[in-house]
């Protein structure tokens, strides 16, 4: 099946999901107030999501009115989350306050659940909502640890080139088809190396645990579970 195939129906489940439990919720004002056929084809024109190299690039370049949602647990986040990010449940998304003009961005780890809050917000009439296409998973793999095949084409090189710097920015490690595999790497060893130098005081490093170990651990079961 292909990536955006899956994409398709990951998110058209999570709206069935939450269209579900809002409706059930407040049927009346559900019915009035949700355009299904509108929230469709913003799924089908793939209009619903970012990638992870799009939001590290509003992360580096300040977009104005960004806010980032995680919506996983609390342990969770307090172990591994991305830089600026606040955490919510499901649950508190609803009721947030959120305003108007504000651009969010839900995450979970693979994407599942950041689906279904899409269509919350979507339906609590906010305009301006993705949600990270493949979660924290894409995010290591793509920012964090970024790899160039072996044998890559121009394409694939400039590509590599391009998400290499955001790499850098954001304390990650770029690898090369020779170099050792992220999914082989230690999880501990894919977190920020460095501190902001003094020529970039503005870059943004990934937030950690207070214990390494406890950070390596997060970072292992995002990978192992991806969902």
């Amino acid at each position: 099946m292909s990536a955006r195939r899956a994409h398709a129906l990951l998110a058209g489940a999570a709206a069935v999901l939450a269209l579900a439990a809002v409706a059930a919720g407040e049927p009346r004002r559900a019915a009035s107030t949700v355009d299904v056929d509108r929230l469709a084809r913003t799924v089908e024109n793939e209009e619903d999501h970012v990638t992870a190299l799009e939001l590290a690039r509003w992360l580096r370049d300040r977009k104005p009115r960004l806010r980032i949602v995680d919506v996983r647990g609390a342990d969770d986040f307090a172990a591994y989350h991305l830089p600026r990010a606040e955490n919510l449940s499901l649950t508190a998304l609803t009721h947030a306050d959120f305003r108007p003009d504000e651009t969010v961005v839900l995450y979970s780890e693979g994407g599942t659940h950041a689906a279904q809050g899409w269509f919350f917000l979507r339906a609590r009439g906010l305009q301006h909502v993705y949600f990270l296409r493949e979660g924290l998973y894409e995010w290591l793999t793509q920012v964090v640890n970024p790899t160039l095949p072996a044998n890559a084409t121009a394409t694939q090189r400039a590509a590599f080139d391009s998400a290499a710097v955001l790499s850098r920015y954001f304390g990650g490690s770029p690898r090369t088809g020779g170099d050792q595999q992220a999914g082989d790497a230690d999880p501990a060893a894919t977190l920020p190396p460095r501190a902001p130098s003094a020529d970039d005081p503005t870059a943004a490093l990934l937030p950690r645990a207070p214990s390494g170990d406890g950070t390596a651990a997060a970072v292992r079961r995002i990978r192992q579970r991806g969902c």
